[in-house]
């Protein structure tokens, strides 16, 4: 426990959760991570609850982050115990009641912690006395009924105002674990065989993925290190397809760690292809998961590189395709990377959409007459997507827009099942 407020404790300075969890020492970090992610879906009630029981928050902000910790644990913990609870489905930690208690009464236990130590044990048993009025009151402010910001909620609200409540609930609900067959390695029915053989229930969905019923370690599924499959979401495996690469094409991966893109596109056809990304680290990570897939060859180049400063890279020769992923609020991933709502600002949207229309402006010069280019975002906020697309064509009379998804909202099917993240893909043509 006193590992995981060491991570929200650094969340709340504004470093996000993955580096936090990367300074965790390696026998901790699964469960670390489990339960950082459940208190991140939780922090907003907890922080409301905390400020109901304890009105003068002592000096120490690994005490506080303590202290959000053990409430939001706590109140999963009571509920979970409740008579008519619903079977727990998420494969989120649920822990025994004393069990959170004691747990957080002996992680200050530590000398820096050890004079507050009874205000916790306080906090938390008169929690565990008067929970419905707490949370009736709590849930006031809407915060914490909804654990997002409230700048957060209302853009939501006004973006879609019927279906801005269901978006904030999928995104509290951990995403499925989902595959892209390497389709040069294995066909999708000869993956799916395979992983049935190890007891492993998935289903097909697009053209090469599959999502599995249970989420695991890469490692513990079949064809990791043989480069049959990589993990991609849903909605992000429609980039290629949507792109159409084709044998011999000059393709551009503007902003391509940590490769996923690229290598789809490179399973699909035999391309010349540039993987641009500014970040000289990240982009390793493209080289190893090229090698993994066994889809490195000559006409494959990594550059670092700024894709805004294209005369730092480009050599003249215009692309067939483009690939314009470009960074964004994240907005769309919230459900994997729960941080991302305390770690944004509302401001960032514009800064984020300047930068963008900087980045997109920049590639069209490269695109060949005839080609085309992919706008990408994993954003839900219009100002990344339609709006962005709209100021594209304003600004490009050359460009025509061709068919493409748009706004893909990370919701519930059917069958209650969400299975894409939220992401936005405009398309389009220079014209000849």
């Amino acid at each position: 426990m006193l590992a995981c407020a060491r991570a929200v404790q650094a969340v709340r300075s504004g470093r996000s959760l993955s580096d936090a969890l990367a300074a965790t020492p390696a026998p901790l970090r699964a469960a670390t991570q489990a339960i950082s992610f459940h208190v991140m879906r939780r922090l907003g009630l907890a922080t409301e609850i905390k400020s109901l029981l304890v009105k003068r928050t002592p000096p120490n902000p690994l005490f506080d982050a303590l202290l959000q910790v053990s409430l939001a644990l706590l109140d999963t913990a009571m509920e979970a115990s409740l008579p008519d609870a619903p079977a727990n489905t998420s494969q989120e930690p649920v822990y025994a009641v004393h069990t959170v208690v004691n747990q957080a009464v002996r992680a200050a236990e530590m000398p820096a912690m050890r004079p507050y130590k009874g205000l916790l044990n306080a906090a938390l048993r008169r929690f565990t006395r008067e929970r419905p009025g707490i949370l009736t009151q709590a849930r006031r402010n809407p915060v914490a009924k909804w654990n997002y910001p409230l700048w957060w909620i209302k853009r939501l609200e006004r973006a879609y105002p019927d279906q801005w409540q269901a978006l904030l609930q999928a995104g509290d609900r951990p995403g499925p674990m989902t595959l892209r067959v390497n389709t040069r390695r294995a066909s999708v029915h000869e993956m799916i065989e395979r992983l049935a053989e190890a007891g492993i229930q998935s289903e097909p969905i697009g053209e090469a993925g599959l999502v599995l019923a249970h989420a695991r370690p890469v490692h513990e599924i079949p064809g990791f290190d043989e480069g049959w499959w990589s993990v991609q979401d849903a909605a992000a495996q429609q980039a290629a397809v949507l792109l159409r690469p084709f044998d011999g094409a000059l393709v551009l991966d503007a902003c391509s760690a940590p490769g996923g893109k690229a290598a789809h596109v490179l399973e699909r056809a035999r391309v010349g292809l540039l993987a641009l990304d500014n970040d000289a680290g990240r982009l390793e990570r493209v080289q190893q998961n090229l090698d993994r897939l066994g889809l490195q060859a000559d006409e494959v180049r990594l550059q670092c590189a700024d894709a805004a400063e294209s005369s730092a890279w480009w050599d003249g020769r215009p692309f067939d395709l483009v690939l314009a992923d470009v960074p964004c609020t994240a907005s769309g991933v919230v459900r994997r990377h729960p941080d991302i709502r305390w770690l944004r600002r509302e401001a960032d949207i514009a800064r984020t959409a300047a930068l963008q229309q900087k980045i997109i402006a920049a590639l069209w010069k490269t695109v060949k007459p005839g080609g085309r280019l992919l706008y990408a975002t994993c954003s839900i906020f219009p100002q990344e997507g339609e709006q962005q697309a709209q100021r594209f064509l304003d600004m490009h009379p050359d460009a025509e827009r061709l068919p493409a998804p748009g706004q893909i909202l990370p919701l519930p099917d059917a069958g209650g099942r969400a299975l894409y993240d939220g992401f936005f893909y405009a398309l389009f043509a220079k014209r000849a």
